[in-house]
């Protein structure tokens, strides 16, 4: 449709969001006033209001009576009852997934984790430590143990091209999840990872996975709590 075509309203919709998404109006930050706008696009307030009103219903703008309308904080989310991977998430949002990974190696299992993956202390796991990014911001520290049973070519692996849970999902197709999550505040390395302060709450999620009744995996997944946001969604049986 050309821009003649379209409802003025939806021009004006268009060129918030291409504001947003061009980082013009970030994040908190406020947008023109009704009155800038329509003599911009010479239009009425009315149908600068419509078209605000409607981006503020989407939850994609704030409007605060007496003082302004602002851009709204986005948080990224995940679904707390599935296993996505956290690249195609981000991807779908329409953002760009980066992948820095701090540390892959075998280890001996410590006694928490021996316990998380029902194997004896000392036996040898394969430890990955990654921080993802979403348009190079990190939204989340992935610190990963895994049977090498069951994914004997985890250390081959290039995470900063593929994600763990890529690799899992097609070496040894995950069946069943158990999930626990927490209110934490970050650590020095966790501080130092994520760019956040000492006293930014963060998001852990206690994660083990299995592949038809095997243990495979056990990961601890510190979010950033000012960034990223869970989500749970269950169909109730009538």
């Amino acid at each position: 449709m050309s821009d003649s075509a379209q409802p003025r309203y939806q021009r004006i919709k268009d060129y918030i969001l291409s504001g947003i998404r061009d980082r013009h109006f970030l994040p908190g930050c406020k947008i023109p006033p009704e009155l800038e706008l329509a003599r911009q696009f010479g239009v009425s307030r009315m149908t600068v209001n419509k078209a605000v009103r409607d981006l503020a219903e989407a939850g994609i703008l704030l409007r605060f009576a007496g003082d302004g309308t602002y851009v709204a904080e986005r948080k990224a989310e995940s679904p707390l009852l599935d296993i996505n991977n956290i690249a195609a998430e981000i991807e779908a949002r329409g953002h760009r997934h980066s992948g820095q990974v701090i540390l892959l190696e075998a280890a001996a299992a410590n006694e928490e984790v021996a316990l998380r993956l029902s194997m004896r202390a000392g036996g040898i796991v394969y430890h990955s430590l990654i921080v993802h990014c979403e348009d190079d911001v990190p939204i989340q520290l992935e610190d990963r143990y895994v049977n090498p049973a069951f994914a004997p070519d985890y250390l081959k692996q290039d995470f900063s091209e593929r994600t763990p849970n890529d690799y899992l999902m097609q070496s040894c197709p995950l069946t069943d999840i158990e999930h626990s999550v927490e209110a934490v505040l970050p650590g020095v390395a966790e501080q130092t990872l994520l760019g956040i302060a000492a006293a930014e709450p963060c998001l852990l999620v206690l994660r083990r996975t299995w592949s038809h009744k095997k243990l495979v995996s056990f990961a601890r997944l510190t979010h950033p709590g000012l960034r990223y946001k869970l989500r749970s969604q269950t169909r109730v049986k009538k």
